[in-house]
Order: C-alpha cells, then sequence, then structure tokens
C-alpha cells in the first residue's frame, strides 16, 4: 500500500546512479523522449498560425487574425488543460510509464493528421495532440521526480538538465521543421513533427530498463472499495466526455448551435477557470489532507498565479511575437531572408548555453540559493522587461517600418532569462510540494497554469491586427511586472507555507 505521507519507495540503485553526468542513467532516457516529443511540438508550433493566416494559394487555410488566434490559444491551452486528467489516470489507473507511451503515440498520428488535406483532418490532428501531450507532459515529469528522493540534492540540478532536452529539440524543430514548412509545404512540415515522435517513442522503449520502478505501477488504492471507486469514476468520466462530444456534435451538425472559433475559445476560458477554482478548492478544503499538506497546497496556488502570468507573456512567441516576426520585422541577413519561424529557435539557443550555468549557480550557492518564490519574482521581472523593450520597436512599425531583428532577438534572451528562473524551478518544485498520493495531478495542475497562459498569448494574437502594438506589447509588460512586485511582497509567507520544503 502506497503511503499517504511520502512518494513511492524508489530502489536504491536508481537513486545512486551517476553515470549521466552525475545524474541517474534514467535521466537520460527522459530527456531524449523530452527532446523528440518538443520537437515534434515546436515544430508544429512554429508552423501553426502561420499556416492558419495564409491565403489558399500559398497553401494555407486563410483565416483572419481572429480566428487564428482563437484556434491556436484553444489548441495550446488544451493540450495543458488535458494535464490534469492525463495525470489523475496515470496516478490512478495507467502509471506514468504507459500513459507516456500512449500519449506519444497519440501525438505521432496527430501530426501524421495535418498532413491531409481539408478541416476535417485538421481539426483531428489538433484534437489528438491535445489527447496525446495531455497523456505525456505530466507523466514524464513526474518520472524525472521519481528517480530521485526528495532529499537528493541534484534534483533541481537534474530537472534543469531535463530543460535542456526540452530545448534542444525546441531549438533543431524550428530550423527543420519551419523551412520545410514554410519553403517546401506546410503540410510536409508538419510530416516532419511526426517523424520526430516516432523517433521518441523508440528511444523510450530501448531505455526503459533504466529507469527502474519509476512511474512503472499507479498509486495503490487505501482500500478494496476506494479501488472500485476509482475504476467507476473512470468509466463514468470516459462516459460523459464521449457523451459531451456526441452531443456537440449533433448540435453541430443539426445547426441547432453554430459553432464558432472565436466561441469555442471564449467558453474554453470559463472551462480553465472552473478548473483551476474546483482542483484548488479540492487541494485546499477536501477532506482527507493533513494540515502540512494543505500548507503546501496554498503555496502551490501562489506559484500557479505567477506562472499563469508569466506564460501569457511568455507563449506569445508562438502567437502575437510571431505575426511580429512574420510581418514587421527584417528578417534578410546577408542577402538571405529567413524563414519567420526560425526566430522561435533563439529561446532555445538561450536556454541550451544558459541552463547549465543556471544549474551550477544553484548548486554553488548553496544555503544562499533563493526560495522557488523569490526566483519566481525574477522570473516575471524578466518577462515583464522582455515585453517593455519591444514598445518602442512597435511604435516604429506605426510608420510602416520593418524593424531589426535584434529587437526580437533581445525580448527572446530577457525572457529566456526569467524562463531559466521559473519554468525548471517550477517543475522541481511540483514535484517536491505535492502530496504523494496526487503527484501526477499536481504536475497537472502546473500545465494548467501554462493552459491558461497559453490561452491569453492567443487572446493576444487575435487582437494584433485590431490594437495598437505599443498598447499591446506595453500592457503585457505592465501585468507582468506589477505581478513581479506584488509576489515579491509575499516570498516569505510562500515560503513558511511550503513547511520546510527549499
Amino acid at each position: 500500500m502506497a503511503s499517504r505521507t511520502g512518494p513511492p519507495q524508489i530502489p536504491s540503485v536508481v537513486i545512486s546512479d551517476t553515470s549521466f553526468f552525475g545524474h541517474p542513467r534514467g535521466l537520460a532516457t527522459l530527456f531524449f523522449l523530452e527532446m523528440w516529443e518538443r520537437f515534434s511540438y515546436y515544430g508544429m508550433r512554429a508552423l501553426l498560425i502561420l499556416f492558419m493566416t495564409a491565403t489558399v494559394a500559398q497553401g494555407g487555410l486563410g483565416f483572419a487574425d481572429a480566428k487564428a488566434g482563437a484556434i491556436y490559444g484553444g489548441y495550446t491551452a488544451s493540450v495543458f488543460l488535458l494535464s490534469l486528467p492525463g495525470g489523475w489516470l496515470a496516478d490512478r489507473v495507467l502509471g506514468q510509464r504507459r500513459a507516456v507511451l500512449y500519449g506519444g503515440i497519440l501525438i505521432a498520428i496527430g501530426e501524421f493528421c495535418l498532413m491531409s488535406p481539408g478541416l476535417t483532418g485538421f481539426y483531428s490532428g489538433l484534437g489528438l495532440l491535445i489527447l496525446g501531450t495531455g497523456l505525456l507532459k505530466p507523466n514524464v515529469s513526474t518520472i524525472v521526480g521519481q528517480i530521485y528522493s526528495r532529499e537528493d540534492t541534484r534534483r533541481d540540478s537534474g530537472f534543469s538538465i531535463f530543460y535542456m532536452g526540452i530545448n534542444l529539440g525546441a531549438l533543431l524543430s524550428p530550423l527543420i521543421c519551419g523551412w520545410v514548412g514554410e519553403r517546401i509545404s506546410w503540410r510536409l512540415g508538419f510530416g516532419v513533427a511526426g517523424l520526430g515522435m516516432l523517433a521518441g517513442i523508440v528511444q523510450y522503449l530501448l531505455g526503459g530498463k533504466y529507469l527502474g520502478e519509476a512511474g512503472l505501477h499507479p498509486v495503490a488504492p487505501e482500500s478494496e472499495e476506494e479501488g472500485r471507486r476509482q475504476r467507476r469514476n473512470v468509466w463514468i468520466g470516459a462516459g460523459g466526455m464521449v457523451g459531451a462530444f456526441a452531443l456537440l456534435a449533433v448540435l453541430g451538425a443539426t445547426g441547432a448551435v453554430q459553432f464558432t472559433a472565436e466561441g469555442i475559445s471564449n467558453w474554453l476560458g470559463v472551462v480553465l477557470v472552473i478548473a483551476s477554482a474546483a482542483v484548488f478548492s479540492w487541494l485546499l478544503f477536501g477532506s482527507g489532507w493533513t494540515p502540512v499538506e494543505r500548507k503546501r497546497s496554498a503555496a502551490i496556488l501562489v506559484l500557479f498565479l505567477a506562472s499563469m502570468i508569466f506564460w501569457a507573456a511568455f507563449e506569445q512567441a508562438g502567437s502575437s511575437l510571431s505575426l511580429f516576426a512574420d510581418r514587421n520585422t527584417d528578417r534578410t541577413v546577408f542577402g538571405f531572408n529567413f524563414p519567420a519561424s526560425w526566430f522561435q529557435f533563439v529561446q532555445p539557443f538561450f536556454v541550451i548555453t544558459l541552463a547549465p550555468v543556471f544549474a551550477w549557480i544553484w548548486i554553488r550557492m548553496g544555503r544562499t540559493e533563493p526560495s522557488s518564490p523569490a526566483k519566481f519574482t525574477l522570473g516575471l521581472l524578466l518577462g515583464g522587461l522582455a515585453f517593455l523593450i519591444l514598445v518602442p520597436a512597435a511604435a516604429m512599425t506605426g510608420h510602416g517600418v520593418l524593424v531589426s531583428s535584434w529587437w526580437l532577438t533581445g525580448t527572446y534572451f530577457l525572457q529566456t532569462l526569467g524562463e531559466l528562473c521559473l519554468s525548471p524551478v517550477g517543475l522541481s518544485a511540483m514535484t517536491k510540494l505535492a502530496p504523494a498520493r496526487v503527484g501526477s495531478l499536481v504536475m497537472g495542475v502546473w500545465f494548467l497554469s501554462i493552459s491558461i497562459g497559453d490561452y491569453l498569448a492567443g487572446k493576444a494574437a487575435s487582437v494584433y491586427d485590431s490594437m495598437a502594438l505599443p498598447t499591446l506589447f506595453g500592457t503585457v509588460a505592465g501585468v507582468s511586472i506589477l505581478a513581479a512586485v506584488l509576489l515579491a511582497l509575499v516570498i516569505r509567507p510562500t515560503v513558511r507555507m511550503m513547511s520546510g520544503i527549499k
């Protein structure tokens, strides 16, 4: 029976292993799986809004900015929203290892669906990508946390190395998929992204032996009655989802309800708010939690809100900033006009360059290392400054000027500094603060914050052609900096709520 107060016991051979740059060998398996999954995700994302807004004559879908932004935000938000049920299924039914495998398979199929002509293949592909990523993303990160003991000082450093895998895939995919998509065929670019996910699945299957027992089994129910209740909830939940989708399909087919991308996007915003409120109400006020678990859940809520605001700015790399690169930026270097999607390799380049530096800094600082809330504060501040420097550049474009690519490069540099202060630290904090029996679910909560950020980033793109760019970028900067100031004021109370977790 699983402990209600501690994490599942991991074999010592995994914890003490140092064969991968001083870390367990299983980290390499997860590193390369995440690299290929992110190759697939960011390769597709680099093309998505450009493909939707390109004219039919150019091989695109010819969508208006408002519709394309709504779909982009809805897709990227749903990818992370489904991390909640994906984490729950892994905790209670599948185990993290199988959830990751099934998710990878669905992602690969979804990418290949995007290659087919017509809107049916396009929307079906997006749906499969949403389901697959919802299964894979929270659970691979949870497995990373399980290959270390909770007291292992290598954990934050390990997550920084793991984060390099994310960004290595994100570095390569815009260069390869972006070039193929923009210069040869949009749909062939999606196919290349699908091949990347297949490579990740093969590597994961071959390297699974190095993971020991980590993520292999779901959490054992406390009693036989609880086990029956869990199985019943799975069937009820699955039946409810199928029934809801069937009802929506019938209503749409009969014309009883008119579905639009913008309308669906608005409803998704309501779902995100309700899901967030429901999860935190359960974690804070539900029965069965110890006082320490409730305090740590309150700390998770503070980090959740900060993360949500940070990603609302950061994830505009694939939405409003992608349109800025395409329409308002001079992309000619030594006579060569490079694809707009290539800008999305800049952030991962900086991450790969700087992530080892940050990992070394955190270890080197020892007891003086800043707390997680302090790191989040710095991340928010840097994210706000990143948009602040774009305000004068945006003002220049109002006179028909294509601005230098150095403006976006500077923005991405500051965003990356903020990302390294917040994202790997957040992943690590969730694995330490989460009650053991809902570890993957709480990782899903972390991705829910990214989901809301992605949704807001899509909303920013939807007003790209209707709002003055200096106003848009200035608003993003102001909100981020204000959030940094407010978080700075509650660093100490938040640290106390973490109840000894560093």
